[in-house]
C-alpha cells in the first residue's frame, strides 16, 4: 500500500487547480487516490519556493466561485425532484435544493467577495471629489472676477 504523495509535483499541482477550478472542494479532492492531505497543501501554499503554484490554487480558487455559482442556476433550474410519483409536492426536495443553492452563494461571496459578496461598496468619495474640484474652480474663478459658466 502506498501512501499519500507529499513530494511537490507540477502535475499534482495542476490535478488539485483543475479539480478546484471544476467547483470541488479541496477536502473531496484530497480523498482521492494518489492524492496528498490538506496538511501537505498548506504546507506548500507556505512555501515561498511554490510561489507559482500559490498563484496558480488563489487563480483556482476564484474559478471555484464561478463554477459554484455556475452550479446555483443548474439546480434553480433542475425541478425533477420537485413532485413525487403521485404529483404530490416534494416539500423536502425544494428545501434541499434551497440549501444547496445557498451554500454555493455563501462559497461564492467568501471565495470572490468582491464579485459574489453580498456587500455592495459603494465609492462616495469620488463623486464629492468631483463636486468639490467644480465648487472650487467656480469660487476660484469668481474670485478673480471670471463671469460664471
Amino acid at each position: 500500500m502506498s501512501g499519500r504523495p507529499s513530494v511537490f509535483s507540477e502535475a499534482l499541482a495542476d490535478a488539485i487547480c483543475e479539480a478546484l477550478a471544476d467547483g470541488r472542494s479541496l477536502r473531496s479532492i484530497c480523498l482521492d487516490d494518489g492524492m496528498p492531505s490538506q496538511t501537505t497543501i498548506f504546507r506548500w501554499l507556505a512555501d515561498e519556493r511554490y510561489s507559482v503554484f500559490r498563484e496558480q490554487y488563489t487563480r483556482a480558487r476564484e474559478a471555484q466561485a464561478d463554477a459554484l455559482f455556475d452550479e446555483c442556476l443548474d439546480i434553480a433550474d433542475d425541478g425533477a425532484n420537485d413532485y413525487m410519483a403521485d404529483g404530490e409536492y416534494n416539500g423536502d426536495a425544494v428545501a434541499r435544493s434551497r440549501l444547496r443553492i445557498d451554500t454555493r452563494k455563501w462559497m461564492a461571496g467568501k471565495l470572490r467577495p468582491k464579485k459574489y459578496g453580498d456587500k455592495q461598496e459603494i465609492d462616495l468619495n469620488h463623486g464629492v471629489q468631483d463636486t468639490l474640484s467644480a465648487l472650487l474652480k467656480e469660487i476660484d474663478g469668481n474670485s478673480r472676477g471670471l463671469p460664471n459658466g
